[in-house]
């Protein structure tokens, strides 16, 4: 996950914006499937499932949306924010339904868990609403809408991981992919509508990981980042009741499953997210240190610098623990390059509390930081607990301030990288120039550099010769067999 330190309004700096979903290699149908995807990486990696579920129903995707005879949008409900924006998007959509009666437009997602059926009587902009666990449901949904009804399933699950389903990839010729290994959340953070929407955690089954993982390596992905809520909490073989699943196979937890995929080939490279402070355990950063595919990053939100704002946020971790986790991170992968969350405003945070974060800071010095205001959502513990009581330009203020201390450790971290060679997995062309490629090193930073004699898809050597504070530029270094970190 790249997180953006940038140039965004200060309401919120965003882990993902709307994807418009490529053309896939679906089977060639009459029906035309337009997709859009909004917030996390789960979204995306939902969206893949939903076009191959949607794909044996005779539908192919399209980017252009006037082709389309089914209009999907992929939601998030994490911040009021983002749910403005799909709202905005479904009034822009009801424009072409008067151009095209048929027109069958669906919310999925966690807004679509959220607001179920309050969004198919909100001035009819929609046709079918359609939860995380219900996406097999879609082809029924599909014909309820064909007799003119308006269609909804927002059942929660606690079995559904769509392990037999093989996502269409939707970036034909992509080098990086995304694999789900669980769904749901059992961690009841007082300000996440998380374990609302997605339902309570279940894992899924190893083999199947893998075996994933191993057909996306023979079509020519050459990296994976595996999927989860709380990565560190994944665990095989056993149910929510604790009954054996697999009696003869020892249980595999997230460590063992890292190991497993990262032997899958040593060309293909595994990242994953996102991961839980208080689950974390040296037993993954040592399988991290001792695999040279598994990449050095860890993205380890901390939202708060604060013990007594955690404990509002029901984090489970203190200020100390946190450290603690940081120390063995450094301690296990000198080399690994570390990235976090952080709220500002939080009900009840004071300014001294705030400080706390910005001492936090500094200590750890982040490489890279997604960072929000508060926002309020509703149902959570948060809401009911807890009044919203620190004021909006205050929130903005302190937000203003973590930016920019962030915004000035990501150029320390990336000046420091300078002179350095590096092994980088080229990902395609660069958005400045056809003449430059652009791809990841293992600590997950962006290197821009000439083409010469790179190839799409293949590992490279880069010496790194400038930076700014989101991006490293190098040079192509021809000797493979030269020293790098």
């Amino acid at each position: 996950m790249q997180p953006i330190n940038s140039n965004e309004p200060l309401d919120e700096i965003r882990q993902g914006e709307v994807t418009l979903l490529e053309n896939g290699p679906t089977p060639r149908g009459d029906k035309k499937l337009y997709l859009e995807s909004y917030g996390c990486q789960m979204n995306f990696s939902d969206s893949e499932v939903v076009a191959s579920i949607l794909a044996t129903d005779g539908y192919q995707t399209t980017r252009n949306i006037e082709d389309a005879d089914l209009v999907l949008i992929n939601t998030c409900s994490i911040r009021d924010n983002a749910e403005q924006r799909v709202r905005k998007r479904l009034t822009e959509f009801k424009s072409l339904k008067k151009n095209n009666p048929e027109l069958v437009v669906g919310i999925l997602g966690c807004m679509a868990e959220r607001l179920k059926k309050n969004l198919l009587e909100e001035e009819h902009l929609v046709d079918l609403v359609a939860g995380p666990d219900a996406y097999r449901d879609l082809p029924n949904l599909l014909n309820e809408v064909g007799t003119g009804q308006r269609a909804v399933n927002v059942l929660l699950s606690r079995e559904e991981t769509y392990a037999d389903i093989t996502p269409v990839r939707l970036d034909q010729g992509g080098i990086s992919a995304f694999v789900t290994i669980m769904r749901g959340c059992d961690n009841m953070c007082s300000f996440c509508v998380v374990p609302f929407t997605r339902g309570r955690e279940r894992s899924r089954n190893p083999h199947t990981i893998v075996e994933e993982c191993r057909e996306l390596f023979k079509n020519g992905y050459r990296e994976v980042t595996l999927l989860g809520q709380n990565v560190d909490s994944y665990r095989w073989n056993l149910t929510s009741k604790g009954a054996i699943i697999e009696p003869n196979e020892a249980t595999v937890n997230f460590a063992q499953l890292l190991i497993m995929v990262a032997g899958v080939s040593p060309e293909l490279r595994v990242r994953f997210s996102t991961s839980h402070p208080k689950d974390m355990t040296d037993e993954v950063l040592h399988a991290i240190a001792d695999h040279h595919n598994i990449c050095n990053y860890i993205h380890l939100p901390v939202q708060s610098g604060n013990s007594q704002v955690l404990e509002r946020m029901n984090r489970g971790y203190s200020r100390e623990w946190y450290l603690n986790r940081i120390e063995a991170i450094h301690r296990i992968i000198p080399n690994c390059a570390i990235s976090t969350d952080i709220i500002s405003g939080f009900c009840g945070e004071t300014e001294e509390e705030h400080q706390s974060t910005i001492e936090l800071m500094k200590e750890v010095c982040f490489d890279y930081a997604y960072m929000f205001k508060y926002s309020e959502r509703p149902k959570t513990l948060a809401e009911r607990k807890f009044e919203d009581d620190v004021p909006e330009e205050v929130k903005g203020r302190r937000l203003t301030e973590i930016i920019e201390l962030q915004t000035g450790h990501s150029l320390l971290k990336n000046q420091r990288q300078i002179g350095q060679i590096q092994e980088i997995l080229v990902e395609g062309p660069s958005r400045r120039s056809d003449d430059q490629f652009c791809g990841r090193n293992s600590q997950n930073s962006m290197v821009v550099f000439d083409k010469k004699t790179a190839v799409k898809g293949s590992y490279v050597f880069v010496k790194i010769v400038d930076c700014t504070s989101a991006t490293l530029m190098g040079e192509l270094v021809e000797n493979k067999n030269s020293e790098h970190p």
